[in-house]
């Protein structure tokens, strides 16, 4: 039995097919479209489930959409209708697209899919819930999911055991963590539903300066983590921004203007927003813990994606192991909601044995084989060699010692935002030069941003305080004591941004401002090809542990074919791409003489 999953219309439209309860395939439209975070109906993403599984449409027993589009209109009509006259602008600008298709969801699904069947519309954190406990390794587990807002809900905590999940509580909009979070990340200068991990990674330079502000004037949180909004500061109920001017008045000023320069100010409040966003993570966690008296924890929204936060609470809380839905975000809905048909209205019997998940390392989505990417080289007559697996790796794993920076293209892409090994950029973590060199001549990005370890599972407590797998690299922890280096007093005084340049342990290219670093544990059993490169540069250097980014610029989706990964890796200085078993020398290859889209847009120095 097949049964096809879908998110859409929002952000990060997306995909799954299960077959007979096991997930077979999953993707985002926008590796397709190349369109960052599409959220157009996912066609692409869904002939692609199909093509994998060698179905059509006429072979699926359910359609399951990820919300109710009809409750979530009601949310949208009462919401305006309560600021009116405020708001009719972008009350005018949001009508055209609901009366059009959102409202129409299931004549869309039958009309291009070709589809006549059953179609199920699950409440939108019902699919996040489902998305964080179905694919879980435990029997018996407490939930927790916090969003921007499905379509009343924005955060809501229940339980799992078996193949039931019943949801106990919840908050309802206007009062969202996560729309809390984009207030910030749109004042603070970066785009909504798109930069809110900039700020996360921006706070580490700032200084909790306006915590309190915050707490006295923008949210009021009791004990159990539930929180009340003052909507007075805020503009996004009816208007066509996040934040207003008696929120400018509040912090001293208008919002930064996008791509100028970051001052200490919104340093200060990235870590502002990121020490109230813990707080409250932490009272919610330890409430559902009393709640429900559940050792585990699955998570899942968008919230979930704050890697800080999760390990703080898994550090600090009462929890034994919590699990986070590498998609958490909209994405993981079409998930959630193809498990919800499966397990909730179908009522299969589900059974986990306590230590893996079936998410698969989250490679679900689209690969090509080495005749495929052989045929793609040939035809565009592109220097590579061919090299067997043990020459690859031994290649690949000197090439990083000697400080060079590769596009690893293999296997199945990821499902989810995070690169894990399948379309990555990776380097050495013990360079001083490669976070910078990664940053602004590669990603073209801000230099602030931290990049992340994959490390050997066995290896991890070596490098890091923590002895967990953290398989999606959703999970922050601290370099261990004994592998920092001490600041100097000079180097102490230094303040905000020029705390980037120091030296802090023997790993720095993945060691943050604070000494921490967001992780991916790195697993034979899930990804073998990719754990055998990061044992054998171990083998010649004593680390077992790489940098890993994702392979893409900013403002591109990771790359998902063969024709991405090139054309990305001949517009930035990456200095070799592996695709399967070949190796592309970038001293071997002509110039690439027409622009991308990205590049239309941006100028690259």
């Amino acid at each position: 039995m097949f049964i096809l999953g879908i998110s859409a219309f929002y952000h990060d439209s997306a995909a799954c097919l299960i077959r007979d309860g096991e997930i077979i395939a999953a993707a985002q439209e926008e590796r397709f479209t190349r369109k960052k975070h599409d959220f157009s109906f996912p066609v692409n993403a869904i002939n692609f489930c199909l093509s994998y599984a060698k179905i059509t449409s006429k072979d699926i027993e359910i359609v399951a959409f990820y919300d109710k589009p009809f409750l979530k209109f009601e949310r949208i009509l009462e919401t305006y209708l309560t600021y009116a006259p405020v708001g009719i602008k972008s009350f005018l600008k949001a009508m055209p697209l609901w009366i059009k298709e959102k409202l129409w969801m299931k004549e869309l699904i039958k009309k291009d899919l070709g589809y006549e069947g059953n179609i199920l519309f699950p409440e939108h954190h019902e699919s996040h819930a489902a998305s964080a406990f179905y694919p879980s390794p435990f029997q018996k587990a407490a939930i927790l999911t916090m969003d921007g807002v499905g379509e009343w809900t924005t955060t809501s905590f229940g339980a799992g055991n078996g193949n039931k999940i019943e949801l106990l509580a919840d908050i309802k909009f206007p009062h969202s963590l996560g729309l809390l979070y984009s207030a910030f990340t749109y004042y603070t200068g970066f785009k909504v539903n798109s930069g809110e991990y900039k700020v996360m990674g921006l706070a580490p330079y700032g200084e909790p300066k306006y915590k309190q502000l915050i707490y006295d004037h923008l949210i009021d949180v009791k004990e159990d983590g539930s929180f009340k909004m003052n909507m007075e500061y805020f503009n996004y109920c009816a208007g066509l921004t996040m934040t207003n001017k008696k929120f400018d008045k509040l912090f001293d000023g208008p919002p930064r203007r996008p791509e100028s320069n970051l001052t200490q100010k919104d340093m200060d409040l990235a870590r502002s927003l990121q020490d109230v966003t813990e707080e409250i993570v932490m009272k919610m966690g330890n409430y559902v813990y009393k709640e429900t008296g559940l050792k585990n924890l699955s998570l899942a929204g968008g919230v979930a994606l704050n890697c800080v936060a999760n390990g703080k609470l898994l550090r600090e809380g009462p929890y034994e192991k919590i699990w986070i839905q590498p998609a958490a975000g909209d994405a993981g809905g079409a998930l959630g909601a193809a498990l919800v048909a499966w397990y909730a209205y179908l009522g299969n019997e589900r059974q986990t044995d306590g230590q893996f998940d079936v998410q698969k390392g989250s490679y679900l989505g689209p690969e090509y084989t080495d005749s495929e990417i052989e045929n793609f080289a040939n035809e565009n007559n592109y220097s590579v060699e061919k090299l067997d697996n043990e020459e690859l790796i031994n290649i690949v794993s000197e090439l990083i010692a000697d400080e060079k920076v590769i596009g690893w293209f293999q296997g199945k892409m990821e499902f989810g935002p995070r690169a894990l090994g399948s379309r990555s950029i990776i380097g050495d973590a013990r360079s001083s030069k490669m976070q910078s060199k990664m940053n602004l001549k590669i990603k073209f990005r801000e230099s602030f941003r931290p990049f992340a370890p994959s490390v050997l599972r066995e290896k991890v407590s070596e490098y890091f305080n923590i002895d967990v797998d953290s398989p999606y690299m959703l999970l922050v922890a601290d370099v261990k004591k004994e592998r920092r280096k001490e600041m100097n007093k000079a180097e102490k005084k230094l303040f905000g941004i020029e705390k980037l340049n120091v030296k802090r342990s023997d790993i720095p290219a993945i060691t943050h401002v604070d000494y921490s670093a967001r992780l991916q544990t790195v697993h034979e059993s899930t990804n073998p090809l990719y754990y055998k490169l990061i044992k054998k540069f171990y083998e010649k250097t004593g680390y077992g542990v790489i940098i890993n980014t994702s392979f893409n610029v900013r403002g591109e989706p990771i790359v998902c074919t063969p024709v991405d990964a090139y054309r990305c890796f001949m517009r930035t200085d990456m200095d070799y791409l592996v695709m399967g078993n070949y190796l592309f020398d970038k001293k071997e290859q002509k110039p690439i003489e027409e622009k991308t889209e990205w590049e239309k847009e941006f100028v690259l120095d």
